[in-house]
């Protein structure tokens, strides 16, 4: 009888403080990623249907988070940490902790594993912790149970899912009764990144994939309406891109013998692991001053990059000059040239980032100044009705996006 009480009583309390799931009458927030868009290409003539959520809402710019990569802003954008604090340092990092594993985007068992995304709480998991309804279509970190709490509902990343499935399946989230229905839901789109790279941003692939991007936003937008959902949508991107000149390398066998270090990173960025023994070596080498890069020790890092303090950040870290790259000799003859990239200075405006708003809750007609991209997770918790996480974002953007 005792055992039964016991049970009946800790039933009880279960029941007591779980979250009770919000039915809300709100309209949904959609945010939207269009990886690598910088925000001059709204005026490239290729996207009717954002401009004109531009010429209705909200248009701006948001400059990124040190490292310039897609991993560590997309979890930024949605934890208000930059990446040395949200624990995503760079695409591809290691961990003392979790020995013998590479992160890297490839490797779906690291992206599906906690352990990497649990030094910061996203959007997501706050909405979710508090009875709200969350929908992630191809968010970096919505793949794992981050601090033990999933997106109701969620996809493993399919790059070859077209867009308008991608499309189609958010509005099927929206379909759902109202007691399942999401309040926030994400979607990404990963056209314009590749176009970049692969072409260089001035390419007519580039201006190409941004229709295609449009095309997907515009049935989403005409979906909505046939569903009379007056939906805020905030369209991001993580980063912009620049142009790479095959005579603005800087080879890394020039400066010191390659088998005297590691690295994980290389590019517009790298990041190197010393070989045991040859630390100094090493620093000797690229330490001292350089024409177009210049290195530190992560613990050395100027304080406007916010970046070194992570135990997953590399014991060097070396920045080239604008549209500069590292590699190597062996590098370049084996791989696919990429004609643009992303990673450089956070301030150059290359590397801006898109922001376009346009809903209910949004101001019409404005043009915002840049701000940095961890201020869009306050924007999102006051659009959510959620109290923010302290983090490395304030409310500046809100307050300027929102309708008073």
């Amino acid at each position: 009888m005792r055992l039964i009480l016991l049970l009946a009583c800790l039933l009880l309390a279960a029941c007591a403080t779980a979250p009770k799931p919000q039915v809300s009458t709100a309209p949904p927030i959609i945010l939207i990623s269009i990886d690598g868009a910088r925000p001059d290409y709204l005026d490239r003539g290729a996207t009717p249907v954002l401009s004109a959520m531009a010429a209705e809402g909200l248009r701006g710019s948001l400059r990124p988070s040190f490292p310039v990569k897609t991993f560590p802003n997309h979890y930024t954008l949605v934890t208000g940490l930059r990446p040395d604090r949200n624990g995503i340092v760079e695409n591809n990092m290691e961990d003392p902790a979790i020995p013998g594993v590479t992160f890297k985007m490839s490797n779906r068992a690291a992206v599906g594993d906690r352990r990497w995304w649990d030094e910061a709480e996203p959007i997501w998991v706050a909405a979710e912790r508090e009875g709200v309804k969350t929908a992630t279509m191809f968010w970096p970190g919505s793949e794992a149970p981050v601090r033990g709490v999933r997106p109701s509902y969620w996809l493993p990343y399919e790059e070859a899912m077209p867009n308008e499935a991608r499309v189609d399946r958010l509005l099927a989230w929206l379909d759902l009764p109202p007691a399942e229905r999401p309040r926030l839901l994400t979607l990404y789109f990963h056209q314009v990144d590749k176009a970049g790279h692969d072409f260089g941003p001035d390419a007519p692939q580039v201006a190409g994939a941004m229709a295609e991007v449009d095309a997907a936003i515009g049935r989403l937008v005409a979906g909505l309406k046939a569903r009379g959902l007056a939906a805020n949508v905030i369209v991001v991107s993580d980063h912009g891109m620049a142009a790479t000149p095959a005579d603005r390398r800087i080879f890394l066998e020039d400066l010191m013998p390659l088998d005297a270090g590691r690295t994980l990173v290389m590019g517009a960025i790298m990041t190197l692991y010393p070989a045991p023994g040859r630390e100094a070596e090493v620093e000797r080498a690229l330490l001292k001053p350089h024409p177009h890069m210049t290195c530190w020790r992560k613990g050395e890092i100027p304080p406007r990059l916010r970046y070194g303090r992570n135990p997953r950040v590399a014991p060097i870290v070396c920045l080239p000059e604008m549209t500069w790259t590292i590699t190597t000799r062996e590098w370049v003859a084996k791989a696919k040239p990429e004609l643009g990239s992303h990673g450089w200075d956070p301030d150059a405006p290359e590397m801006a980032a898109l922001f376009v708003a346009q809903g209910p809750a949004f101001r019409r007609g404005a043009r915002l100044p840049t701000f940095d991209n961890v201020d869009v997770y306050p924007l999102l918790a006051r659009l959510l009705g959620l109290r923010p996480q302290p983090g490395d974002g304030g409310p500046r953007l809100a307050e300027s996006a929102l309708v008073r």
